[in-house]
């Protein structure tokens, strides 16, 4: 009993990741090995492909959290980390420029005695 569910459970992952050609010929198998009729082996084929493509999308948003985790764990700045960032640099380039141009240039004051010592 234990062995037929351990291959009931490899053949629906294996379903899950078949491309569709794998998958109708899959559903034509079944549809052979259980005597079903054209329209129940399309329904068959059709539930097929929506479940592999529901576990496909399953697997997919797994593994980007998993990698958004382990990067966060790994101090990776993201995205959104890094535009704030450029952000912020530009608005304090901006500041700094509007801050340059507001202050009058110093005064050049001539000395009109000799510096050069005897």
């Amino acid at each position: 009993m234990f062995e037929d569910l351990k291959k009931s459970i490899d053949k629906g992952i294996d379903y899950a990741f078949m491309n569709a050609e794998k998958l109708a010929q899959a559903a034509k198998d079944l549809a052979k090995e259980n005597k079903l009729n054209t329209e129940e082996a399309k329904k068959l084929y059709d539930y097929l492909i929506k479940k592999s493509e529901e576990a496909k999308k399953t697997v997919e948003d797994d593994l980007q959290v998993l990698v958004k985790n382990t990067l966060k764990k790994m101090n990776v700045p993201s995205q959104d980390d890094i535009k704030r960032l450029e952000d912020r640099i530009k608005k304090l380039e901006s500041a700094q420029k509007t801050t340059v141009k507001a202050k009058p240039a110093p005064k050049v004051v001539k000395s009109t005695k000799s510096t050069v010592k005897k």
